[in-house]
């Protein structure tokens, strides 16, 4: 393709786009395709000639659109927000145009620099002080991975440069919650430690927070036991229901015992661009590590999640690898972001949060954040006032765990394998129609339903209709 090609395609493909947006209220929420269906439309065998944009176009229309859960649809309630401003689509447009390579300073001193910028942009934005330093990882799995990693490595005396894990003698432990999101299990797997030494803490029954107390017993119960207290995974806005855990006094329960502290915020990060919810990370000054995605609720397109650490020392010691095809005059004067995280190579991110906030302004996006709070607390009220109906969890940010709770044969409250199944029968009702799309989840055993507001094109109207949806459909 020629620029001239490109050109020509590239605008067509810009309008598409934009009337895609246009219309999404008009598709349904959830695709309506069956497993294989979307495969089956396509060849089997892969094209011999090159065919013509418009016929491109059509199968992408055709083919693909009916196969996408419309997370940017206004009446999409599930898992978490994943937002995706047009702005920042066109820094990533810019980004993959550029066609950068990012694998240090010197093959693209521009896309370090501009990483260095917006990082520290961030950093001010949610009001973390100078000591710490951040990259960008793709997601927040990965930067937990990397977290996972670097208490491994503090904990056994840098193993990774002699025998690794096989010359520790005693098994390295990390603490988290049962509320804390899968890939905190996943990281502590891949990291090595095994799934066998991760302890679940105890959690508070209704707010699900971890309870300190139990923490400092599972630490000193190790700790007799022989073994290495290593890494916590401190939850903020746990998946599952919100839950907070209390930075604070999980970060001196750390300290004392010089256990690296990882923060989670992968989607409450976002609402710590408001000033007055940053108290729900208070203590976060004496973590080690924080990750959050501006891919969630803020609104920058995937993958764009943060990363940040106080001792960037540490952080190259662990991750620096320094063949000589990549050394240069510059090294030891920048940053080489190869060596601070797990790959080598990276695309130019920084250009989607470098034109997400320039082009739509901290000012706005902070409006739509209060927007989905107040929005949240509308909904919450409505399901408390009304009979058979729980609210399961605090609502500290914008995500509302509910219960339907009809009487059952014999007039009392339905219970057990009754009411799972009357849940699902009514979330699926919803979600199979394509007006609405919720995530049920397990909490304590049982089914109940999340319902996440925070899509950019998600209203009060749109919570209204939400809400007579649910009514209509138990």
């Amino acid at each position: 393709m020629t620029p001239a090609e490109f050109r020509e395609a590239g605008h067509a493909l810009i309008d598409w786009i934009a009337d895609f947006r246009e219309h999404i209220p008009e598709q349904p929420v959830r695709a309506q395709v069956e497993p294989g269906e979307v495969r089956r439309s396509f060849p089997a065998e892969p094209p011999q000639k090159a065919d013509s944009f418009s016929s491109l176009m059509a199968d992408l229309e055709n083919k693909v659109v009916p196969g996408i859960t419309q997370v940017q649809h206004p009446m999409h309630y599930g898992w978490f927000p994943s937002n995706a401003s047009l702005a920042s689509v066109l820094g990533d447009i810019a980004s993959s145009g550029l066609g950068t390579l990012g694998i240090s300073w010197e093959s693209c001193p521009a896309l370090t620099e501009v990483e260095e910028v917006v990082c520290d942009w961030m950093r001010q934005l949610t009001g973390l002080s100078e000591q710490w330093r951040g990259t960008i990882h793709d997601t927040a799995s990965t930067a937990c991975v990397t977290a996972m990693i670097l208490a491994r490595e503090r904990a056994s005396d840098f193993s990774k440069n002699g025998n690794g894990l096989q010359s520790v003698a005693s098994p390295l432990v990390v603490y988290s919650t049962s509320q804390a999101h899968s890939s905190i299990a996943k990281a502590v797997q891949l990291a090595g430690f095994g799934q066998h030494n991760l302890r679940y803490i105890d959690e508070d029954p209704y707010t699900r927070a971890m309870l300190p107390m139990a923490l400092s017993e599972a630490i000193r119960g190790d700790l007799a036991a022989g073994h290495i207290p290593a890494g916590i995974v401190c939850s903020v806005g746990a998946t599952g229901t919100t839950a907070m855990d209390p930075v604070a006094e999980i970060a001196a329960i750390a300290n004392e015992h010089n256990i690296w502290l990882h923060v989670d915020a992968a989607m409450a990060g976002s609402a710590m661009l408001l000033p007055e919810y940053r108290h729900l990370w208070e203590g976060v000054e004496a973590a080690d590590s924080v990750a959050w995605n501006p891919h969630k609720w803020m609104g920058t397109i995937l993958d764009t999640a943060l990363f940040y650490v106080r001792d960037t020392a540490h952080l190259e010691r662990v991750m620096s690898t320094n063949p000589a095809y990549l050394q240069s005059s510059a090294d030891g004067q920048v940053i080489q972001y190869r060596d601070w995280g797990i790959p080598l190579g990276r695309r130019f991110r920084a250009l989607k949060l470098w034109f997400h906030l320039s082009l739509d302004g901290i000012d706005a996006i902070q409006a739509r954040l209060r927007r989905d709070l107040d929005n949240a607390q509308w909904f919450r009220e409505r399901v408390e006032t009304e009979k058979d109906w729980q609210v399961l969890a605090p609502v500290p940010l914008q995500t509302v765990c509910i219960r339907h709770e009809p009487p059952g044969e014999d007039g009392q409250p339905m219970t057990g394998e009754d009411l799972d199944a009357h849940t699902l029968e009514w979330v699926g009702r919803i979600n199979d129609s394509g007006q609405a799309f919720l995530s049920p989840s397990l909490l304590d055993g049982r089914w109940m339903v999340r319902v996440s507001i925070g899509v950019e094109g998600t209203t009060r109207k749109h919570v209204e209709q939400l809400w007579d949806l649910i009514q209509a459909s138990v």
